[in-house]
């Protein structure tokens, strides 16, 4: 399994936006399902977004869809997820992971997990706090 490494977190005012990204030292990054996770303060981890090795599907928690936008750059091994108009509640520690490689076409287009025992591999986590 390779290594995960998340970036782009810090303080940052309610409404405004910020990118975080996921370098994954994986040559077979392109073929790994990737997700976003967060935990808030006192909170249970909570699924944000989740994107399919291609890049072509997406999809995301009700809390967050429409503000938050997750997408990938295989060729560079990175994970991004830009969050725009930020509230209160989007203040936690956010995770990249990884879900297992696939190899038939069909899943490679469109797998994208929700939950997180489909997630194998897990960053260390980058915090994020909004602040009013």
């Amino acid at each position: 399994q390779g290594r995960l490494v998340e970036s782009g977190g810090g303080l940052v005012q309610a409404g405004n936006s910020l990118t975080l990204s996921c370098k994954v030292s994986d040559r077979s990054f392109s073929s790994h399902p990737m997700g976003w996770f967060r935990q808030g303060p006192g909170k249970e981890r909570e699924f944000v977004a989740a994107i399919s090795p291609s890049g072509l599907r997406e999809i995301y928690s009700d809390s967050v869809k429409g503000r938050f936008t997750i997408f990938r750059a295989n060729i560079k091994y990175l994970l991004y997820l830009q969050v725009n108009n930020q509230n209160l509640n989007a203040t936690a520690v956010y995770f990249c992971a990884a879900s297992r490689s696939l190899t038939t076409v069909t899943k490679l287009l469109n797998t994208a997990p929700r939950a997180p025992r489909e997630y194998e591999n897990w960053g260390q986590g980058t915090q994020v706090t909004v602040s009013p």
